[in-house]
């Protein structure tokens, strides 16, 4: 799809089967998403996508965030798993013609397809051209949760080949509450998820675009917060997210839905009961 002059790719890994305590189940993939309740409490597991998305400006190729990377390592058992590399391939690019990655969070779910080992065992950029912008924030609350008793939901911090990505000098971490990464595509940390979680908004030519990570994962959280056990600041984020709901319905702007399986981008209008409905717009 086309905002201005942005063109924005959602790249969908597929389907997978998310737990309460946070992890995701290799074993199995779906290839169609269940419909999935509304209350996560009601069963132990839903289905979620996983969506990393591309934006392309001039010469840049821009990622948001990376997926789970599966499939990328020598010899995985996962070779049937799409991928990021994958899907760019579907758009005629390369690893090495990514320029920027942003990360919303460092959730293996987001930021495990940020490296890969190689044949000799090495962990390697999977993109080697690019830069990876992750917050400040979140660096130092990964790094506390790695060396202690990890929060129940947060033990999705795997941080082993994240860390040869910042003693390789590949990673820029922000430090402001808005960082513009390029022109037009800038960084707003909100915390809420986690404490250095970011979200990034995208405008062209009148238009724009929010990727809200994990503050929205879904359209099924868009007029209820079921997200108690997996935000760590449980609060801030219900505050945050309806802020920037009603932000993005005055603004008319496109929503970008990273865990979404059937509803990756819409944009939201409101009904009589004043409940959202997302009008569905897929790329």
């Amino acid at each position: 799809m086309d905002i201005g002059s942005f063109t924005i790719e959602v790249l969908s890994e597929g389907h997978f089967e998310l737990f309460k305590d946070g992890h995701i189940n290799r074993s199995k993939r779906t290839e169609h998403l269940a419909t999935s309740p509304k209350d996560p409490s009601d069963s132990n597991s839903v289905m979620v996508g996983i969506n990393p998305v591309l934006v392309q400006s001039g010469n840049h190729n821009i990622l948001l965030d990376t997926g789970l990377g599966w499939g990328l390592d020598a010899g995985s058992q996962y070779t049937d798993v799409s991928n990021v590399c994958t899907n760019l391939r579907i758009f005629g690019l390369k690893p090495e013609d990514i320029t920027h990655v942003v990360l919303t969070h460092l959730h293996y779910d987001h930021a495990a397809g940020a490296s890969f080992t190689n044949m000799e065992a090495k962990t390697k950029p999977t993109f080697p051209n690019a830069t990876y912008y992750v917050h400040k924030q979140e660096w130092d609350f990964a790094l506390e949760q790695s060396e202690g008793q990890q929060l129940s939901y947060s033990e999705r911090y795997r941080l082993d080949d994240f860390y040869r990505l910042v003693s390789d000098g590949r990673v820029t971490f922000l430090t402001d509450d808005s960082t513009e990464i390029i022109d037009g595509i800038t960084a707003i940390k909100t915390g809420g998820h986690t404490p250095g979680h970011q979200i990034v908004i995208l405008e062209n030519d009148g238009e724009k675009v929010y990727y809200m990570g994990d503050l929205l994962p879904n359209e099924y959280q868009l007029n209820e917060y079921t997200m108690e056990k997996a935000d760590i600041y449980p609060l801030e984020a219900k505050k945050k997210k309806v802020r920037l709901l009603q932000q993005v319905c005055e603004e008319k702007a496109l929503l970008l839905f990273y865990h979404s399986g059937n509803g990756q981008a819409g944009h939201l209008f409101k009904d009589d009961d004043k409940k959202y409905i997302l009008a569905k717009q897929l790329p």
